[in-house]
């Protein structure tokens, strides 16, 4: 009996080591599997759907090359880690070495991968919408949609029946699920926070009310690429504004063209200066029934705060630059040097 007992405690004891040197051959492995970093410079998308188990999730990473073993990942997230039901869905993107922790870590922080796109100053809805529908994020037919309802507008505060002018461009970054709506009220969102810091400082003889502030601004926007012209163009309409001039924009004629016909051309025919229309500034006095164009910060600003000049004409010296002028005789003169004469010299 005394044998036998003596057996079963050396058997235990045994039993004992080798358990415990598979523990620490384990622990080595999974302390080992945890500190070196793991994966290839190129970047890998992984999905993590609703409802998807902790041990899916973990052969996902591993099948994309983010872990390099799926069996140590799901030991080291049992025993090591932490509960694996903290992890978020989403879509994640993983590049470079990284150790099972940094990985882990965005799961379970739910940084998922962010989508970009820019939008630059000047564009038209049209035109945004295009870029948003590019960025994969939303289809730009259900872009169009929101940016036009004339509901949507007012429920964000826009005093207008439409989104024109007021998608501030920028460069946004959202994750994939996104609604459009979510979008359209961010990208208006920059736009009231852009009024907002430029109306801080907005010069005293300035009596434009948003909706105007916001047309005048995208009429500079589209006239002028020189950030050192913005400021005075805004002061010669504000002058023509102010002595009931006529404003006489191509920008507003080729715009008035655009809603007239549809197509959108650069070249100003006879017929589109003469035909009339609310945006046609040729042969409406003041400011169009709103803006053209999504402007800038910088265009925002000028139009809140003109420089002090007093032109009331401007022609183009055909470099991006202008000539700007007090009177018609100088106006006619510089017309005749930068218009009729240059163009001359370039049919010789």
């Amino acid at each position: 009996m005394r044998r036998v007992l003596r057996a079963m405690v050396a058997l235990l004891a045994v039993v004992v080591v080798v358990a415990g040197v598979v523990a620490f051959l384990r622990w080595r492995e999974i302390g080992a599997f945890r500190s070196a970093p793991f994966g290839t410079t190129d970047e890998k998308v992984v999905e993590v759907p609703p409802g998807a188990t902790p041990r899916a999730v973990v052969r996902a990473l591993a099948r994309a090359g983010v872990l390099s073993d799926a069996e140590l990942a799901w030991r080291y997230l049992r025993f090591v880690k932490r509960d694996p039901r903290q992890f978020k869905t989403g879509e994640y993107a993983f590049a470079g070495a990284l150790t099972p922790d940094e990985a882990l870590e965005r799961i379970y922080k739910g940084e998922v991968r962010l989508h970009r796109f820019t939008v630059p100053e000047g564009l038209r809805i049209d035109d945004v919408a295009g870029i948003v529908g590019r960025s994969g994020l939303v289809p730009a037919e259900d872009f169009l949609l929101l940016a036009h309802s004339a509901a949507e507008a007012h429920a964000l505060g826009i005093p207008a029946d439409n989104l024109e002018g007021y998608l501030f461009p920028s460069t946004y970054a959202f994750a994939r699920g996104v609604s459009a709506r979510r979008i359209v009220e961010a990208m208006v969102r920059r736009a009231s926070d852009e009024y907002d810091r430029a109306n801080a400082g907005r010069s005293p003889e300035v009596k434009l009310d948003r909706a105007e502030v916001m047309t005048l601004a995208s009429i500079i926007e589209k006239e002028t690429g020189q950030p050192a012209e913005r400021a005075r163009i805004s002061c010669l309409f504000h002058n023509r504004l102010a002595r009931k001039m006529k404003l006489q924009t191509d920008p507003t004629v080729m715009y008035a063209t655009y809603l007239r016909t549809g197509r959108w051309s650069r070249n100003i025919s006879r017929a589109d200066l003469r035909t009339p229309h609310p945006y046609n500034t040729y042969l409406v006095r003041g400011l169009p029934p709103g803006p053209i164009a999504n402007p800038g910060a910088a265009a925002i600003l000028a139009a809140l705060s003109p420089a002090e000049c007093t032109d009331l004409f401007f022609v183009s010296r055909n470099d991006g630059t202008h000539v700007f002028c007090p009177d018609l005789a100088c106006h006619e003169r510089a017309v005749k040097r930068w218009q009729v004469d240059f163009f001359k010299r370039g049919r010789k």
